[in-house]
């Protein structure tokens, strides 16, 4: 295990034949309801409150994207929660319509491999989508994992980190900033062309283009590399939820692991006083100087004139978890970040193997030398997409695999037992068996409560991120005795 519960929220792109940007929050919320499976539709929105902010205060009102509001203007798509159309899965994960984009919320995970294999099943959901939507609506969607439609608008692929109260913002600045910054060198997805700033022909991560400020609690405009949004799902007096927003949506499996690896050894060095600290003087600049820079030296800019650069951030984490943490995955992270950090100075062609970034590079040069194409070229942009396809009969990602350019990905069979089942002690596997054994009883899920319909009246559990919830609840055979199962561990 590593440390505290995490997962990733993932916004996909969608595409449907004949329909244009003014259709897609429509088309997102049919494509949604296609979901085949059984499913439980009673999320209870009242535990959320994304306008508090870690500092101490709450914002009046968030900025909404003025990209997004051109489209939306004069149209009426009905009430907030028909737009939305949240469905709780069977495996715990949450799927809904978020801002015009299918979301799919992974179930808490306490491992990194468990979150990746969820994170995988979540791609097996959206495909189930697009196959039921085409049968319902006789037109094609397409899915992308990406953050980014080419035309001014990016989505994100956010990760939440259950991390102990006491870290306090200036913490989390000065340790974890830093490392969402300089991951971008081993975690970026790729893209071709800018949508900010002057133009590039190719940066690491699609995010880059789209933050603006070091920290902040927005999430659709404005957005900051970290997010100070105060929401736990949990005790606020003993946990915060570290909410991030800054990272691309990986591909390659092996890449969301160290995406994730890297901002746990983070967090969990910062809780032993062991974690290296930088003052960035300016975090969004230097994470676009980190993305348009594919030697990997871009300089980050420190506080009394300093600085240092991906390369130097990444490495001193490594070797600080080598020298504090004991054996197990963040270990194994730190390994695997300074292997990387090595192939990518000795062996670029290995390195890509594990880089979606590196990986999408290589075959857009390929193209570029088969066609002579310039980076201006729409061909370029198609190739860029085609690479974030979902479908393997599409993507141009599955035949990189196949050919062995890019680590192969998980055992198809582990991620298919991801897609209805929890397996690990979290409270994920709590809220996975209320909804595929008691769903004709519940009244309303949330990340840290269900409600039951119980004996004519609501009967309220509430689900504690750091407690132990065992298989044995799974033997409960009523849903009186699933309540006293619950309630007796929490």
């Amino acid at each position: 295990m590593s440390g505290w519960i995490a997962g990733i929220e993932t916004e996909y792109g969608l595409a449907v034949d004949g329909r244009g940007p003014e259709d897609q929050v429509e088309d997102a919320t049919a494509f949604v309801r296609s979901f085949p499976g059984p499913a439980f539709l009673g999320w209870d929105s009242r535990h959320e409150f994304p306008r508090a902010d870690l500092r101490g205060f709450t914002v009046e009102r968030l900025s909404t994207d003025p990209i997004d509001a051109a489209f939306d203007a004069g149209r009426s798509h009905g009430s907030i929660s028909d737009i939305r159309s949240d469905r709780v899965l069977t495996n715990g994960a949450r799927l809904y319509n978020d801002h015009g984009h299918p979301e799919y919320a992974t179930p808490e995970c306490l491992s990194i491999q468990e979150l990746v294999l969820h994170d995988l099943a979540g791609e097996t959901v959206l495909m189930e989508c697009a196959r039921e939507f085409e049968k319902t609506y006789g037109r094609r969607a397409t899915v992308y994992k990406n953050n980014s439609d080419g035309h001014g608008a990016s989505y994100g692929t956010h990760e939440s980190y259950l991390a102990p109260r006491a870290l306090g913002f200036e913490t989390l600045m000065r340790t974890v900033l830093p490392v969402l910054v300089a991951r971008t060198l081993l975690c970026g997805a790729g893209k071709v062309g800018s949508e900010a700033g002057p133009w590039c022909d190719y940066q690491l991560s699609q995010r880059a283009d789209f933050l603006v400020e070091s920290a902040n609690v927005e999430t659709l405009y404005r957005r900051p590399v970290l997010n100070t949004r105060d929401e736990p799902h949990s005790s606020g007096q003993d946990w915060i939820r570290l909410h991030v927003i800054s990272g691309d949506a990986n591909r390659i499996a092996a890449v969301t692991g160290l995406k994730v690896g890297l901002v746990k050894l983070a967090l969990a060095l910062a809780a032993e006083g062991r974690c290296p600290t930088w003052s960035l003087t300016d975090a969004p600049r230097s994470f676009a100087h980190v993305s348009r820079t594919l030697d990997g030296d871009a300089r980050i800019e420190t506080s009394g004139g300093s600085w240092t650069t991906a390369r130097h951030v990444l490495a001193d984490l490594c070797e600080s978890a080598c020298r504090h943490l004991g054996p197990g995955e963040l270990q194994d992270t730190a390994h695997l970040a300074a292997e990387q950090l090595d192939l990518f100075a000795s062996d670029r062609d290995k390195f890509a193997e594990r880089c979606d970034w590196a990986a999408k590079l290589k075959l857009l040069d390929q193209y570029r030398e088969v066609t002579g194409a310039g980076w201006r070229d729409p061909g370029l942009k198609a190739c860029d997409l085609g690479y974030h396809n979902i479908d393997p009969a599409e993507s141009l990602f599955d035949p990189l695999v196949g050919a062995g350019m890019i680590e192969a990905q998980p055992d198809p069979s582990f991620v298919a037992m991801r897609r209805t089942a929890v397996f690990e002690p979290t409270r994920a596997r709590a809220r996975s068996l209320a909804v595929s054994q008691f769903a004709a009883d519940l009244e309303t899920v949330s990340w840290g409560v269900l409600v039951f319909k119980h004996e004519g009246s609501a009967t309220q559990v509430r689900l504690a991120p750091e407690k132990s919830y065992p298989e044995s609840l799974a033997q409960a055979k009523s849903v009186e005795s699933y309540i006293e199962r619950l309630e007796a561990l929490t």
